[in-house]
């Protein structure tokens, strides 16, 4: 397994520590701060394995249908923990989620097709987004982040719905080809 694969593996691991500190009331006031950490070196590996995978030439079929399922579990776990807090409504929860399901249903279709797809751009942005207001929202930081975290929930909605129309149309031959 090469080292971005490895990185992969790495954030799947990462997720339930994330969850744990998010969820419990074992450290107090740390907890969020422990979760933060975690959730932000979880989101710097998905960028690091990306830029080592392409770079070195290390890019896999492995890496291609894990890496966005790594990230899949990481901020969706994030953003269910959110909800109780009420820093994120569960309407938003389910659309995001909703395209994630999509989306994954989707690579199935297309890998039992011998189709391997890899994430578009607009994935990888509205990931970013996604990640950058995690991030917002768990520092809870009040003031004008508040309204960054706003910003950023309108934001990372938009390009959930733009990346899987995206992704759905730029692949529609799985539509086809996958049997559907």
């Amino acid at each position: 397994m090469n080292l971005p694969n490895k990185l992969t593996v790495l954030r799947v691991i990462m997720v339930p520590f994330f969850v744990f500190f998010m969820l419990a009331d074992v450290g107090g006031a740390a907890n969020k701060w422990i979760a933060l950490v975690i959730f932000v070196v979880a989101s710097l590996t998905d960028m690091l394995d990306g830029k080592i995978a392409r770079k070195y030439n290390l890019v896999t079929n492995f890496g291609k249908f894990m890496d966005p399922l790594a990230d899949k579990l990481l901020v969706c776990s994030a953003m269910i923990c959110l909800i109780p807090s009420g820093k994120l409504d569960a309407a938003i929860v389910i659309v995001i989620i909703a395209r994630e399901f999509i989306i994954s249903g989707f690579r199935l279709v297309a890998s039992d097709a011998g189709i391997v797809i890899a994430a578009s751009y607009w994935g990888k942005f509205k990931t970013v987004f996604q990640m950058a207001m995690i991030i917002v929202l768990i520092a809870d930081l009040g003031g004008v982040f508040d309204l960054i975290g706003t910003i950023l929930i309108w934001i990372a909605v938009a390009l959930t719905v733009i990346s899987l129309i995206d992704y759905v149309w730029k692949n529609r031959q799985v539509l086809t080809q996958g049997g559907m």
